[in-house]
């Protein structure tokens, strides 16, 4: 019998984090998967565009399917692993995000690749959700917690880190095909790890599933991602027509989560101080993250000329910051406080995000700079914001409170991706990913560099403000 089955029947919870370490082997390589797979990609994105004849749509979307499918599915996914076992459905999500990466080798067009993407997307809600609630049931000492939530998201932030400067050195030997497949040993680890270290998953409850309010949560998720696109492509009805959908679709889910017995999301427990202001930290961190990357690759091979495996190297200032702060980030919470460490670390992020948008055209000083204070506000607030949500809800909710950190981290992923592509979509006249721009085209970049760039700040700093009296509510 394993530390968690004792754990699960009361007898003792792990004292330490080795006590656990087959679980936690697994559960880390869900969020290795869940960071490594968007980060490798984006480096490739220059490359498929060429080889695929994609437009600048078709690779935001390349990048934005997965994220879009994972937040819009994340909710019902929890839902679902609360009421039948978050270990059972995480390791039917590993099998297919296995199967999924395969597939890649047959893609031969832009849409095959935006199909694979999206069940890939699929497979991430599975498995993502229990992963944080089984890390944070482990345990019953916010210190424990705290520590496994730290190792786990090292694990994954170095997956962040390391995926832009890995994909660019696979590129110079390989395929693109190649970044996606790395997924399939990541997949087999977690499987074992988790079938192996995880025998038991109980505390789970029987009230019956609001499918429907799944269906009108990510269809409101889904439309609310396309609307900029379709404003970009000059479709102005059919965009302003989508919006409309999205404003309904969020009335219809908000009305029948307060009318119906059993809702998929209780909203008086998203009130809660704790788990609203903890969801909004997340969110301005992913939105950071995913538009800044996304921002930057793009600047340092179309822009400058840079090569894909130099563009790499590029973004190793990103990658020393996440790797070395592991050690420092619990010392840091203990001597400054929960709620002082997620602030603080929030704040870092929106200067990065500033610095970007202010010089960051100028050189590569600047974008240095933006990247280290983006990461330095990651690893803070990715080891507390997610404690600090569950901390608010009840036991067997747990799965459901961690697929709405992820969902709003994810969500804001995608819209960050979103913001970026269509400012360069509006700015930028011809194909990007095209060779040999001229003067004009290349103001025009940089201009949605900065434009981009701001608009990233605003959005982040005004959910940080937002979070911060939030939480003082709690205090």
């Amino acid at each position: 019998m394993t530390t968690y089955d004792l754990a699960q029947l009361g007898l003792r919870s792990p004292r330490s984090l080795r006590e656990a370490w087959i679980a936690l082997a697994g559960l880390s390589a869900v969020f290795l998967f869940e960071m490594l797979d968007n980060s490798i990609l984006n480096v490739a994105l220059p490359t498929i565009g060429r080889e695929l004849h994609a437009s600048t749509t078709a690779l935001q979307w390349v990048s934005n399917s997965y994220a879009v499918v994972f937040g819009g599915l994340m909710l019902v996914f929890g839902a679902v692993a609360d009421r039948y076992g978050r270990r059972r459905v995480m390791l039917v999500g590993l099998v297919l995000l296995g199967l999924a990466s395969l597939a890649t080798l047959f893609v031969t067009s832009v849409a095959g690749l935006i199909a694979v993407r999206s069940v890939m997307g699929i497979a991430a809600a599975m498995t993502t959700p229990g992963s944080i609630a089984l890390a944070f049931r482990l345990f019953q000492t916010d210190d424990l917690r705290v520590r496994a939530m730290t190792l786990i998201s090292t694990v994954g932030l170095v997956g962040l880190a390391i995926g832009p400067p890995l994909g660019g050195f696979l590129l110079a030997v390989a395929p693109w095909q190649a970044l996606l497949l790395i997924n399939v040993p990541i997949a087999a680890l977690a499987f074992l790890g988790i079938g192996r270290g995880i025998q038991r998953d109980d505390d789970l409850h029987r009230d019956p599933a609001d499918y429907l309010g799944g269906a009108l949560g990510t269809a409101t998720i889904v439309l609310a991602l396309v609307v900029p696109t379709l404003f970009a492509e000059g479709h102005t009805w059919a965009a302003t027509a989508t919006a409309a959908l999205t404003v309904l679709t969020a009335v219809l889910f908000v009305v029948r989560q307060r009318t119906t017995s059993h809702p998929l999301l209780d909203l008086k427990l998203v009130k809660h101080p704790l788990v609203s202001s903890g969801l909004a930290y997340k969110a301005a961190t992913g939105l950071a993250a995913a538009g800044l990357t996304y921002l930057v690759t793009l600047q340092l091979q179309l822009d400058w000329g840079w090569s894909p495996a130099l563009a790499a190297a590029g973004m190793l200032p990103q990658v020393a910051v996440l790797i070395a702060a592991g050690p420092v980030v619990n010392r840091f919470v203990g001597r400054v406080g929960l709620d002082r460490a997620v602030w603080l670390g929030a704040l870092a992020v929106v200067a990065g995000l500033a610095v970007y948008a202010t010089l960051g055209r100028l050189n590569y000083v600047p974008v240095a700079a933006a990247l280290v204070l983006v990461a330095i506000g990651i690893r803070v607030v990715g080891a507390v914001a997610g404690v600090n949500v569950l901390k608010g809800l009840p036991e067997n909710r747990t799965s459901i409170g961690a697929a709405l950190v992820d969902t709003a981290s994810q969500v804001t992923s995608a819209a960050g991706v979103a913001v970026s592509g269509t400012v360069l979509a509006v700015l930028f006249a011809g194909g990007i990913a095209q060779p040999g721009w001229s003067a004009e085209q290349t103001g025009q970049f940089e201009s949605a560099v900065t434009i981009g760039g701001f608009a990233l700040t605003a959005m982040a700093a005004a959910l940080v403000v937002w979070a911060y009296f939030r939480a003082r509510r709690a205090q």
